[in-house]
């Protein structure tokens, strides 16, 4: 899970590295506000993931009536996502505060980047069912495929091709349709009964919502949850690029280049998350008290030692790692002189990461919620107020006062639902 979590921001980071080395920063600039309004509009829906996950690994049936429930839902949303895009569009880019030079830039990529939207959010369900089926394979081939083509396209279009930002969206949409593709060719030949089983549920005149509505419930729920939880999540991270574009093209393309590697190592301590969600889940579907257990603690330590030696490896390559992404010296400077900052936040956020995946595999997504509205609403936002006059200093001290929070709030609910055996 570890291999297939990392090749995902790296999708992300290429871009980045590719755009990096181009003569003017307004390239990378206009780049990094189109992936954070395309990432806010994509991964607020992540819960298809993540619910298709807890609910599969729960289920004694093999799960595939959730999957195509998540499916469907999918469907319906990417379908509404094309239809508002494009008035969100103009509103959200506006917000990010994008400078002259770097808004057409930003707008392009949207535009292209957006075709792609209903394949992605179908990706995250069928990704979500490999998941809970603790088929790890299945994900590492799909995003190991579809990584490497976006960065053979990148190199293309980007360089070769001199294509700059529609170049970028160019290559991701591909990765997505290959992704998709390749996603349905797996899921026929390692899960060929569940796909048997969907077509034949198709034809069930109760499947549908609108006949029986209470099996829809719990999915619905869930998600409702965790879509609450994903928009905080992504409305923080938008936040903290907007407030580095309010401070000019240079301090926002190297926050985006740190951005990145926070986000590369998020997802290569959300291997071990995702894992979890995929075993605690088989725990409370069996009522095995005694596989929870083992499982939260054996996770807790891998992750807490990968995020040590995660920590203790961008401390020793600081100064090979961030030249990789540009050599626009000014953006490096900046870059170098708030990368401490990235080299203690693994430590700080992985009980962030591990305990989700407890909290999602267990179906608690209501505490998600409660906790990541705790930490944006209530100590984000009150920090950054107190703190912008530190300029980006104040950005950094507050996304690092987040995860704390984050980590701290989900630590409390799992004291009390331990305490109180409350978890099958």
């Amino acid at each position: 899970m570890i291999l297939s979590n990392i090749t995902v921001p790296l999708l992300g980071a290429v871009d980045t590295a590719v755009l990096g080395h181009l003569p003017s920063p307004e390239y990378l600039s206009g780049v990094a506000i189109g992936a954070s309004v395309i990432s806010m509009l994509l991964w607020a829906f992540g819960f298809l993931r993540m619910g298709t996950t807890g609910l599969v690994a729960r289920a004694n049936d093999g799960g595939a009536r959730w999957l195509l429930r998540s499916l469907c839902l999918a469907g319906a949303l990417g379908a509404l996502l094309l239809l508002l895009a494009s008035p969100l569009l103009a509103a959200i880019t506006q917000w990010m505060n994008a400078s002259a030079d770097a808004a057409p830039h930003a707008r392009a990529y949207l535009q292209i980047r957006l075709l792609s939207a209903p394949l992605a959010l179908a990706n995250f369900a069928l990704l979500g069912f490999f998941i809970g089926r603790q088929d790890s394979r299945a994900p590492l081939v799909i995003l190991v495929a579809a990584n490497l083509l976006n960065i053979l396209l990148d190199l293309l279009l980007i360089l070769g091709l001199n294509m700059g930002a529609r170049g970028a969206a160019w290559a991701s949409v591909s990765a997505d349709l290959c992704g998709f593709a390749l996603a349905w060719w797996l899921l026929g030949r390692r899960h060929g009964e569940a796909l048997s089983e969907m077509a034949g549920m198709l034809r069930e005149a109760d499947f549908w919502p609108w006949r029986a509505i209470s099996p829809w419930q719990e999915l619905l729920r869930i998600n409702s949850d965790l879509f609450i939880r994903t928009c905080l999540l992504l409305f923080t991270l938008t936040f903290f690029t907007a407030q580095g574009a309010a401070l000019g093209d240079t301090v926002l393309a190297a926050n985006a280049i740190l951005l990145q590697l926070l986000m590369m190592t998020s997802y290569a301590l959300d291997g071990f998350a995702h894992a979890t969600e995929s075993l605690v889940g088989r725990a409370v579907g069996r009522g095995s008290a005694t596989q929870f257990r083992r499982t939260t603690a054996a996770a807790g330590v891998w992750a807490l030692g990968t995020a040590l030696l995660i920590s203790a490896l961008l401390v020793v390559g600081g100064e090979w790692i961030l030249p990789l992404f540009t050599d626009i010296s000014a953006v490096l400077r900046t870059a170098e002189a708030f990368y401490p900052w990235l080299c203690a936040l693994p430590l700080v956020a992985v009980w962030s990461y591990q305990l989700d995946g407890v909290f999602i595999g267990a179906g608690k997504s209501r505490q998600m919620r409660n906790t990541m509205f705790i930490a944006t609403v209530m100590v984000f936002l009150p920090c950054w107020w107190f703190t912008r006059h530190y300029d980006n200093v104040g950005v950094w001290f507050s996304l690092f006062l987040w995860f704390v929070a984050r980590s701290t709030g989900l630590m409390v609910y799992f004291y009390i639902y331990t305490k109180n055996k409350s978890w099958l």
